[in-house]
């Protein structure tokens, strides 16, 4: 799937205060790509994200994926959009409490009509993918930070969406889990061309990415491409 970003302004009005979160982004990715969106906090990257993903709507400006004005789009529309082509992994996790690992990583694929057996399976062998073998009858409260957001990961990777837009996602991770999850995520790239699109400060996610955008105050000040 492309993603089009044109002339993107984000707004938001804090206690009586206008803070310009985006200020005119101008930026275009090809399927496949495996890019890293960096910068200070609060230079936009994490609202960049989250507007590209439908979870949140411009000031001003188009998003435009596979050449389809998303801000045109019925809710229905958008609804199967992030159901079916977009996985995200946040950096506050987002899981079901009540739901076990297992639960929390095979709900996509409920949604999507997959057999209970079905779900099951791949659930499993997405767990095994992010080295969660034998936890999978844990609650989030019952996993460490790090768990979860390998749980996370998983959920996002299950349904092997076009696009995944991931939220510092090896915040809460060692460096060695967190190399293993990149490189699970670069070899999805390579072999199915899904897109990955991440925000981040970790200098280990910049180095693996292909491509580099530096944001400051919601403005692109560089781009690296490798």
């Amino acid at each position: 799937m492309t993603i089009e970003v044109k002339s993107l302004y984000k707004d938001y009005g804090v206690n009586g205060i206008t803070v310009k979160a985006l200020q005119g982004i101008e930026i275009g990715f090809e399927e496949g790509e495996f890019a890293a969106i960096a910068g200070p906090s609060g230079s936009g990257k994490s609202t960049l994200l989250h507007l590209i993903g439908c979870l949140d709507t411009a000031t001003s400006g188009e998003i435009l994926i596979d050449g389809e004005n998303v801000s045109q789009m019925s809710y229905t529309a958008l609804s199967h959009l992030r159901r079916e082509k977009i996985g995200f992994v946040f950096q506050a996790y987002n899981l079901i409490p009540v739901l076990t690992a297992l639960e929390n990583v095979s709900f996509p694929l409920t949604l999507l009509g997959e057999s209970a057996r079905e779900a099951r399976q791949k659930a499993l062998g997405a767990l095994h993918a992010v080295s969660l073998d034998g936890l999978q009858d844990r609650r989030p409260k019952e996993l460490s930070g790090g768990q979860q957001q390998r749980v996370a990961i998983a959920r996002a990777l299950v349904k092997r969406p076009r696009i995944i837009l991931a939220d510092e996602p090896t915040a809460n991770l060692d460096s060695r889990t967190g190399s293993e999850i990149l490189s699970l995520m670069l070899c999805l790239n390579e072999e199915a061309k899904t897109t990955f699109l991440f925000s981040t400060h970790d200098r280990m996610v910049m180095d693996f990415a292909r491509r580099l955008i530096q944001l400051r105050d919601g403005r692109i000040v560089e781009e690296q491409r490798r």
